[in-house]
């Protein structure tokens, strides 16, 4: 009698839309827990436990859908610069792209001062988080300079922008630019306006266009 070998396929990838809103929720639930826990406890005195606790999930479940308590950070940082769940280039932007297409500075200039105010709503009492964690923990000043450079970076890039429109004084190298912005766009500084201050994000980006015009355009503007 003949061997008849039953042939068996390899097993289909299995998808559910449920499983994955599931995922994402989970997800959500811990970065949420952790920004909370970061911003009013600190990240040094924050645990995964505590994490894990607050969103009602056990610690594995954090260290399978996000990771350690650096990760946790990272993803921190990077969906509040995105205003998404995802890390976005700089390029891939939508502020950025306007930036890029409009006819002059000062309307790029008043462009990055609304998109920076909303970034820092969402981004000042995380970064803060993350500037005091890197005076002790090593994985966040790692992280701390990563991102402090790749903003310097991006301002180089956006000096390049606005000197292109011919709008920028030329008595500032794109250098000087790019450092002007850089010490205006951090977090510490809508910190102090913003929540010491009590300034309103409105009143905030007002200022910073109209500062940034008149520190770097020049007079025929």
């Amino acid at each position: 009698m003949a061997d008849h070998v039953k042939q068996q396929g390899s097993p289909r990838a299995y998808h559910s839309p449920r499983r994955a809103e599931q995922a994402e929720a989970t997800r959500q639930a811990v970065l949420l827990a952790a920004r909370h826990l970061f911003v009013t406890k600190g990240y040094t005195g924050t645990t995964i436990a505590d994490i894990a606790r607050h969103a009602r999930v056990s610690p594995d479940t954090i260290y399978a859908t996000v990771g350690r308590k650096p990760a946790l950070l990272r993803e921190l940082v990077e969906t509040a610069i995105s205003g998404t769940d995802q890390a976005v280039p700089a390029e891939q932007r939508d502020y950025v792209i306007r930036m890029r297409a409009a006819p002059t500075a000062l309307e790029a200039i008043t462009i990055y001062a609304q998109a920076i105010t909303a970034i820092q709503e969402r981004l000042a009492p995380v970064f803060l988080a993350l500037r005091d964690a890197a005076i002790t923990d090593k994985d966040c000043a790692t992280l701390w300079t990563e991102i402090s450079e790749r903003r310097a970076t991006n301002m180089r890039a956006l000096a390049a922008t606005l000197r292109a429109t011919g709008d920028l004084r030329d008595d500032l190298s794109d250098g000087q630019v790019a450092d002007i912005v850089w010490s205006m766009n951090a977090a510490e500084y809508w910190d102090l306006l913003v929540r010491q201050r009590g300034w309103t994000p409105d009143e905030f980006a007002t200022w910073l266009a109209d500062a940034w015009a008149r520190l770097l355009l020049n007079s025929s503007r």
